[in-house]
């Protein structure tokens, strides 16, 4: 029986989705755990996207082979029942057989918040990136255009990237300003070990104006990890949801 799993969690105090040998501080571990409990063996699920360390989901989709017949209520009762708080499943779905979470993946957007005030935001602290001074959106809206499209992203990728290509297609980016808060959205066919966090980090940048938009392209183009300056926090990234 193939299950297709809803995902939301706080990855603040894991290492990340993908389980790390022996470790079990890991969602794809801590999951494996629970379920390989209620299989009464070995499990294993695939998950859409690996999230970084200290990233958060509100939608991860994974999906999971149990030899078990088990109804689908049954199977989310007893994820939510044994998991950590801080890890929930939302929806559990009989699916076919061939499906596969990270294969069929068509899309993903992921989700940045960044706190823009010159106080600390005491309940959002852990949940979003503060930035002191004020940061010009329509400087960061512009330069989200450069992103637009299919581009070699190496410079926007770490050193622990070992997919084939870094070539990714950027379907499109939105920026919008809130009551304090700057959210930045961005879809794509794909992305790269802390590629949203690189260009998160530009777009900052360009905001506090101590870069120009037009920078980027040369950027992109150069190829060069150590053209790109900050990288964006850990904590303000969400992966919101994955296209099939």
């Amino acid at each position: 029986m193939n299950y297709k799993l809803i995902i939301q969690y706080d990855g603040g105090r894991y290492k990340g989705w993908q389980r790390l040998g022996n470790n079990e501080n890991t969602i794809q571990g801590k999951i494996e755990h629970v379920l390989s409990e209620l299989e009464g063996g070995k499990v294993e699920i695939i998950g859409s996207s690996r999230t970084d360390a200290g990233v958060h989901a509100l939608a991860q989709i994974a999906n999971v082979k149990l030899k078990k017949n088990l109804a689908e209520s049954e199977v989310k009762s007893y994820l939510n029942r044994y998991l950590p708080q801080d890890i929930s499943v939302s929806e559990v779905m009989l699916v076919p057989e061939r499906f596969h979470a990270r294969y069929n993946a068509k899309g993903k957007t992921y989700l940045y918040k960044i706190w823009n005030k010159e106080y600390t935001h005491p309940f959002m602290r852990k949940y979003s990136m503060h930035v002191e001074k004020e940061l010009d959106i329509d400087r960061m809206k512009k330069a989200c255009q450069y992103f637009i499209g299919e581009h070699d992203f190496t410079s926007y990728s770490n050193a622990k990237s070992k997919k084939k290509t870094s070539v990714r297609k950027v379907y499109a980016m939105d920026i919008e300003k809130n009551t304090g808060f700057i959210q930045i959205r961005v879809s794509g066919n794909g992305f790269l070990y802390n590629m949203v966090r690189k260009i998160v980090g530009t777009l900052i940048e360009v905001g506090l104006n101590e870069i120009d938009a037009e920078n980027i392209p040369g950027i992109l183009n150069s190829k060069e990890r150590n053209q790109t300056g900050r990288m964006a926090d850990a904590c303000g990234l969400y992966l919101e949801k994955i296209d099939f």
